[in-house]
């Protein structure tokens, strides 16, 4: 972001485009990981022998909330919380589409722009980005969400 980025300004930033993270791999060690601690064990993720025979993918796939659950840390690496935020709290999704499977292996990146920024009582700011988590060298996305963000003031001490 850059250093005119705050929460007095970002709703001058709604419609542009606020960056793309670093590419995340997504190996079938995160996938194991991630199915044992949800408890989905659905052989299309985690049986890499039977996913390579019976799959129309032809490999093991990632789970769609597990690729959902990486928008989080890659909202931060964004930098979408300013320096004049006290912290930045998970609000929500507005609508979430599932649109390509991620392959064991593949590597993901989001890419966001501020759809808006509305002020909210008590020195907070609700942002709503439009994130899409790209899978390298694919046509499309994994994903595309609308998430939503609350930016909470950093809290004036009196002198």
């Amino acid at each position: 972001m850059t250093l005119d980025y705050t929460m007095t300004t970002a709703p001058q930033f709604v419609g542009r485009e606020l960056g793309m993270t670093e590419w995340v791999t997504v190996g079938q060690d995160r996938i194991d990981q991630f199915a044992a601690c949800t408890g989905d064990h659905q052989w299309i993720h985690v049986d890499v022998e039977r996913a390579k025979r019976e799959s129309p993918f032809g490999e093991p796939i990632a789970h769609g909330y597990l690729i959902l659950s990486l928008v989080a840390a890659m909202v931060m690496e964004l930098g979408v919380v300013p320096p004049d935020a006290a912290t930045a709290l998970n609000y929500g999704l507005d609508k979430v589409r599932f649109i390509a499977p991620v392959k064991a292996g593949a590597r993901v990146r989001m890419r966001a722009n501020l759809a808006s920024a509305e002020p909210q009582a008590g020195g907070r700011m609700l942002l709503k980005l439009q994130s899409t988590l790209e899978i390298e060298g694919e046509a499309k996305p994994a994903l595309i969400a609308e998430v939503l963000c609350m930016l909470i003031a950093k809290q004036r001490v009196p002198s």
